[in-house]
């Protein structure tokens, strides 16, 4: 008796086993309509020894966007409209306040502008503690 298969359709996430034609559908339940069995999470593999740190050696490498706020305002567009090349827009900040180092939008530092090399830098006179940037997320 032969056994007849069907090739994948384009939204199956099935797979050829052995390049011999045979195709296997996952059994995670979705095609029955209930939800998919996730695999067990592993408390043990990222607690160290149980005091609620968590290992975080596979985040090290996420690049992330780092930028410096110097001040910001609010103007109507009518004002927008209308600037044009030597245009001084006033920003909210003090001249001699630190400026703001953001990653991927949140505050995180504020430091002075110093130069390095040739290039813009900014030295760093305050950090903000983890459990502040932890109270602004919530």
């Amino acid at each position: 008796m032969s056994q007849e298969t069907m090739p994948p359709d384009d939204n199956s996430a099935g797979f050829e086993a052995d390049g011999a034609g045979a195709t296997e559908a996952p059994t995670n339940g979705s095609a029955a309509g209930t939800a998919p069995e996730l695999p067990a999470f592993d408390v043990e593999s990222t607690d160290r020894g149980g005091r609620g740190e968590v290992d975080i050696s596979m985040l090290l490498d996420v690049p992330v966007t780092l930028s410096v706020e110097i001040g910001r305002t609010r103007v109507p567009i009518r004002k927008l409209l209308s600037f044009s090349q030597g245009s001084i827009v006033e920003l909210d900040r003090d001249i001699s306040a630190p400026l703001d180092l953001m990653v991927n939008g949140m505050l995180i530092a504020r430091g002075e502008v110093v130069e390095s090399q040739g290039k813009f830098g900014l030295r760093l006179v305050s950090v903000v503690s983890a459990s502040e940037r932890l109270k602004i997320l919530r």
